[in-house]
C-alpha cells in the first residue's frame, strides 16, 4: 500500500530535434501528468501507487517500464484491443512550442468504473487520492471513472486532492467548469493556475498576481475544498486554508522548459504535506521543485531529489 495513489494517463512521447520533417530523428520518452506526480514524490522518498490503462504494446512496456524504474508502484491494465497513446512535442530552436495528442481512442480513453474494482482496496488503504483534470477530459467513461475513484477515498477517510491541469485541446471552457466544479465537492485540496481558478469560478483571466491569487484561493474554498492553492508560477504560489491565505514567493530561476514545472509543485507540495509540514513549508517544496525542472530539458526529468535541493547550485551559489 501507498502513502499516496495517483490516477491518469501516461502517453509515449515523441520528441524531433526541431521541426518534423521526412526523416527526422524522434526522441521516445513518456509524458503524463499523474505520473510525473508520482516520480516526484518517489525521488523526494514517499511511497506512490501509479493506476492507469495502456495498451498491450511496444509503447506501453515502454511507458510502464519507465515509470517502475522510478522507484513507482504500478498497476497498469493492459488493453489488447487499444493502442497507448501518444504526445508529439512540436519544437522551434530547441524549445518545446506545440504538443498535440494522440489519445482519444486510447487504452485510458476506455477506462470504466469497473475496471477500478481490482485496486480500489489501493485508495481505500491510501492517505491521499492525486487526481488531475486531464483523466475526466478524456471521455464519459474516464469521467465516471474518476467520481468513482472520489466516492472510494471519500468512503474510506482518503485525503482527495485534484489539480486542475486544464487542457483546452480536450474539452470547452464550459464543459471543464461544468464538470470540475461539479467535482469539488468531494475534494479535499485544490490546484489551479490563476488562469484555472478564474475559469472554474467563470471569472475573467487576469495576472499572476499575490492578490489576486489570494483572491481566487479563498473563492475556491466556497465551491468545496477546505484548501486551494493557486500556482502564481515565477511569483510563487498562494494558498488559502482555515487560517486565511499564505503567500510564498519563489526565487529566480533560469528557465529552460517550464513544462512539466507545475506537475513538479504538486510533488513538493505533497511531498512536505505528508509530512505533517505547516502550509508554508508545503508550498515553499512546491516552488523549489518547480524551479528545478524549469531548469532541465524534460517534462520530468528534472524533478529533484531531498539530496538535489540541499545542493548549493539549487540556491545560485557558485561553488568553488
Amino acid at each position: 500500500m501507498s502513502g499516496v495513489v495517483t490516477l491518469g494517463e501516461t502517453m509515449a512521447l515523441l520528441t524531433p530535434g526541431d521541426r518534423l520533417v521526412a526523416g527526422s530523428a524522434l526522441g521516445v520518452g513518456i509524458g503524463g501528468a499523474e505520473s510525473n506526480v508520482a516520480i516526484g514524490l518517489a525521488r523526494l522518498g514517499h511511497d506512490v501507487t501509479w493506476i492507469s490503462r495502456v495498451g498491450d504494446d511496444d509503447l506501453g512496456t515502454a511507458v510502464v517500464r519507465e515509470i517502475r524504474a522510478e522507484g513507482v508502484r504500478v498497476l497498469a491494465e493492459r488493453d489488447p484491443d487499444a493502442p497507448t497513446g501518444i504526445m508529439l512535442k512540436e519544437m522551434r530552436d530547441g524549445r518545446p512550442r506545440r504538443v498535440r495528442y494522440y489519445r482519444s481512442a486510447s487504452a485510458a480513453a476506455r477506462w470504466t468504473p469497473e475496471d477500478l474494482d481490482p485496486v480500489a482496496g489501493e485508495i481505500e488503504a491510501a492517505r491521499v487520492l492525486h487526481l488531475t483534470g486531464i483523466t475526466p477530459a478524456l471521455g464519459s467513461g474516464p469521467l465516471a471513472v474518476v467520481r468513482r475513484a472520489v466516492a472510494v477515498a471519500r468512503a474510506a477517510g482518503t485525503e482527495v486532492v485534484l489539480d486542475v491541469n486544464h487542457r483546452r485541446a480536450l474539452w470547452t471552457d464550459e464543459r471543464a467548469r461544468t464538470v470540475l466544479t461539479g467535482l469539488l465537492s468531494g475534494v479535499d485540496v485544490v490546484l489551479a493556475g490563476t488562469d484555472e481558478a478564474a475559469l472554474l469560478l467563470d471569472r475573467p483571466a487576469g495576472d499572476d498576481d499575490p492578490d489576486r491569487g489570494a483572491e481566487l484561493a479563498v473563492a475556491l474554498t466556497g465551491l468545496g475544498p477546505a484548501t486551494a492553492v493557486v500556482k502564481l508560477g515565477e511569483l510563487g504560489a498562494v494558498v488559502a486554508g482555515p487560517d486565511g491565505p499564505v503567500h510564498v514567493p519563489t526565487g529566480p530561476v533560469d528557465v529552460v522548459d517550464a513544462v512539466g514545472a507545475g506537475d513538479a509543485f504538486v510533488a513538493g507540495f505533497l511531498a512536505e504535506r505528508l509530512g505533517g509540514a505547516p502550509l508554508w513549508d508545503q508550498l515553499a517544496l512546491g516552488n523549489a521543485c518547480g524551479g528545478a525542472v524549469c531548469r532541465v530539458r524534460g517534462d520530468w526529468e528534472g524533478l529533484p531529489t531531498r539530496a538535489d535541493l540541499a545542493r548549493p547550485e539549487r540556491s545560485g551559489a557558485v561553488v568553488r
